[in-house]
């Protein structure tokens, strides 16, 4: 593999830094707030909101799957991701003249549209930006923690400048979204290196000749019959899907309800919000050393119990500083799930499938989990308030954790992907 002296010469590193800045800054900006506009601008209830996030995860799941497919097929090409940009870039309009109003006159039309629209454009869109930046990593010599950072760096600023926009009104956030999706187009359109020259400086070889093998559809159908494909949907099902229903459905609303206002409570949440993603941008870098120092495995487990104490800890402390300390654990936390889960898929797995195989088990297999739990959670959460609820869903990260102990292989174990040393 070739590497420059520095990473920021590397043209294709830098363009898929900017690919995740741009995405993930449109997609924070508004989908850090958006429990809180549905719950507090829109007065939904807690089983509504449920609803909503489960229709929102049965699209996702089947275009998650149609678009690592897609993207499989494409390698490096950015076809599927400039007509899904398109897309992110009717957020303003959609939500100001459809989705809002569609959602007061008649509920369940309005989160079925909606749900078909943010999952088009952003909720499957987030794993191919990632999928595709990946498969750049290895083609041309770049650590895919060190880009994926700058997307968590984007996110963190989007969710600060949210915390203020938002109290003067939300519609600014799902427009300035709109025009930040324009910057990522022009980027997927204008910012591809073709220079020769520079592709043979950075390029690996046998990164290419594996890549110039494209899997045939059937080779995709395949890896549905991998039993060992099956034990980490389970995994994530467990653990990452349930932590997705605590910190998209619950954990905004529950963080304001500490503060006089609502309007305090919203812009104390962007702030914390940004600081943590600040902090996850840092992890995004570290966790890549991490893996190397105590390998993929044992970084997965640390992943898993932090969760486990994370969403118990909201359960129990019962003050804003402390739940404040306790929402940072989500930066380690999500930037090992983010790097390690897809390290483990790429080092046990035919690397040729990687967004496909990265959007059934980690991804797929969460907006699985979400439907099923979504609604129930939010209607036990109905029922015995944030904090017993947050216990329960502790116990059963817990029960993930000594699952993922006994079904986790070492990493010289079946190594059907890229080694640890490459």
């Amino acid at each position: 593999m070739k590497h420059s002296q520095s990473v920021f010469k590397n043209p294709f590193y830098i363009q898929a830094s900017l690919s995740l800045l741009f995405f993930f800054t449109a997609w924070g900006i508004w989908w850090s707030f958006f429990q809180i506009w549905l719950t507090t601008r829109l007065g939904f209830s807690g089983a509504q909101v449920g609803t909503i996030y489960t229709f929102d995860s049965a699209i996702t799941l089947v275009l998650m799957f149609i678009y690592g497919s897609i993207q499989d097929k494409l390698g490096l090409k950015r076809k599927l991701l400039i007509v899904i940009t398109i897309l992110e870039m009717l957020l303003g309009p959609f939500f100001t003249w459809i989705y809002a109003p569609m959602l007061k006159s008649n509920f369940l039309l309005g989160a079925i549209a909606g749900s078909f629209y943010l999952s088009l454009a952003f909720l499957a869109a987030s794993p191919t930006f990632e999928a595709l930046a990946e498969r750049m990593s290895r083609r041309y010599g770049f650590e895919y923690g060190q880009a994926r950072s700058w997307g968590s760096f984007g996110y963190a600023v989007a969710a600060l400048c949210a915390g203020y926009l938002f109290t003067i009104s939300p519609y600014i956030v799902f427009w300035l979204s709109s025009v930040v999706s324009c910057l990522t187009l022009l980027l997927l359109t204008l910012g591809r290196t073709k220079n020769p020259t520079i592709i043979n400086q950075y390029e690996d070889k046998a990164e290419e000749v594996k890549e110039a093998d494209k899997p045939s559809f059937k080779e995709i159908l395949h890896v549905f019959k991998l039993a060992d494909l099956w034990k980490l949907v389970i995994l994530i099902i467990l653990s990452g899907s349930f932590y997705t229903v605590f910190d998209q459905q619950m954990f905004p609303e529950f963080f304001t309800q500490f503060f006089k206002t609502q309007a305090v409570g919203d812009t104390a949440y962007g702030i914390l919000n940004s600081i943590e993603v600040f902090l996850e941008a840092i992890m995004m870098a570290w966790v890549p050393w991490l893996m190397k120092k105590i390998g993929v495995r044992r970084t997965v487990l640390i992943g898993i119990t932090v969760m486990f104490i994370r969403i118990g800890a909201c359960g129990l402390v019962t003050n804003p500083l402390g739940i404040s300390c306790v929402k940072l654990l989500h930066a380690p936390e999500t930037a090992i799930f983010a790097l390690a889960i897809f390290r483990y898929i790429t080092l046990h797995f035919d690397t040729r499938l990687s967004a496909t195989m990265y959007m059934v088990v980690s991804q797929i297999a969460g907006q699985v989990g979400q439907i099923i739990f979504s609604t129930p959670l939010g209607s036990l959460h109905d029922e015995i308030g944030y904090r017993s609820t947050f216990l329960v869903i502790s116990g059963i990260v817990f029960l993930a954790l000594i699952f993922a102990f006994f079904i986790l292989k070492g990493d010289h174990q079946d190594v059907n992907g890229q080694p640890m040393d490459a």
